[in-house]
């Protein structure tokens, strides 16, 4: 092997390692948007899932309330009920009072 054969074999050799390296350098700056762009929908999702727990916590705060409503609601209806109930029976024994009073 001559003189000029070892530095053609160097030359081929460097030029090999530079290209290598560019290809290397060219495929890590691909990774790095890649990994930019699943970090931003990454922040995107978490974003979605922190108003999706919000808007939770004032549904279960919206349904308590309505729950606490809806008791108190049944509560009045039942003691309207009952007074009305009440006022029937009352209504009842007075027109029995009149209709024996009239049979006499």
């Amino acid at each position: 092997m001559g003189p000029s054969s070892k530095y053609s074999n160097i030359y081929n050799e460097e030029n090999d390692i530079k290209k290598r390296n560019e290809e290397l350098e060219k495929k890590l700056k691909e990774s790095i948007v890649r990994e930019k762009k699943i970090r931003e929908e990454l922040d995107r999702a978490l974003e979605r899932v922190r108003v999706a727990e919000e808007g939770e916590e004032m549904l279960c705060s919206e349904l308590g309330q309505l729950e606490a409503e809806a008791a108190e609601q049944a509560r009045d209806f039942r003691a309207r009920m009952l007074s009305m109930i009440e006022q029937l029976s009352q209504a009842q024994k007075k027109l029995h009072q009149v209709q024996s009073i009239i049979r006499i």
